[in-house]
């Protein structure tokens, strides 16, 4: 087990998400640093993938960008070794990608650098919970969590997912792929009752907050709400000078939800 737990033992959990390398690694660093000083309570930082397939317009516009700047998985690696080395970062991180990025740089190799890196777990959004272990059972071995992702969709598959969730539950808002909705319709309260009823692992909502008045009313439902789009958007439209904003930003959705 990771030290996931620690992100909610303080109140609601603001998770806020940031793709590595857009416009480049050194503002990406910056904004993991502002990120924490705004209260963020657990950051997931996204390694580009060509293909992301969950990701709506925003995060695939900033994933190729990024591979276009030169990011790459082994860079990502030593960014987030420098940030709980040299930059005083010390909130849980998670990764955020794609099953073919960790199986092409091979399971084991990905989970021995992640833990040399102090990141506590991963989220693969393309990995169904029926082919999980493949992955899983590795992560456990470094002390690493599998994050499971629970959408309006998985119905019956509800209690079986949750009862063996470890690190922290991504509940999913919305169908579809991530990106700012102006509202979420999803019953919330009714998915996290049967969520709840399955697991103690603390559970965070995600897919589409983006304002203050989103954030309050998820966690109202949830132990945190995760925003990924929004930040993004920030970071594309003030690239290197996007830090400053960022930390704004996050401050006010920590600020809503406590």
């Amino acid at each position: 087990m990771s030290d996931i737990s620690k992100a909610f033992a303080n109140g609601k959990a603001f998770i806020p998400f940031i793709t590595c390398g857009d416009p480049d690694l050194e503002t990406t660093e910056e904004c993991v640093v502002r990120m924490q000083e705004a209260g963020a309570s657990l950051i997931e930082l996204g390694i580009p993938f060509s293909d992301p397939t969950a990701e709506g317009p925003v995060i695939m516009e900033a994933s190729i960008r990024a591979l276009k700047a030169g990011a790459t998985t082994d860079k990502i690696f030593d960014m987030a070794l420098r940030l709980r080395r040299d930059r005083g970062v010390s909130v849980p991180m998670v990764f955020m990608t794609y099953a073919n990025v960790v199986f092409s740089y091979g399971i084991a190799r990905f989970c021995e650098r992640a833990k040399e890196c102090d990141i506590s777990g991963f989220i693969l959004p393309d990995v169904p919970f029926e082919e999980k272990e493949e992955f899983a059972s590795v992560m456990r071995k470094y002390g690493l969590d599998f994050v499971s992702l629970i959408a309006p969709t998985s119905e019956d598959r509800i209690a079986k997912i949750a009862s063996g969730a470890e690190g922290f539950i991504y509940i999913v808002s919305s169908l579809g792929v991530t990106g700012v909705r102006s509202s979420i319709n999803t019953d919330i309260a009714s998915l996290v009752k049967q969520v709840k009823a399955s697991s103690r692992v603390p559970c965070a909502i995600g897919f589409g907050i983006s304002t203050p008045e989103q954030a309050r009313s998820m966690s109202m439902h949830a132990d945190g709400v995760i925003v990924g789009s929004a930040i993004v958007k920030l970071i594309a439209e003030h690239g290197k000078e996007a830090p400053q904003y960022v930390y704004e930003y996050v401050k006010s959705m920590v600020d809503a939800i406590r």
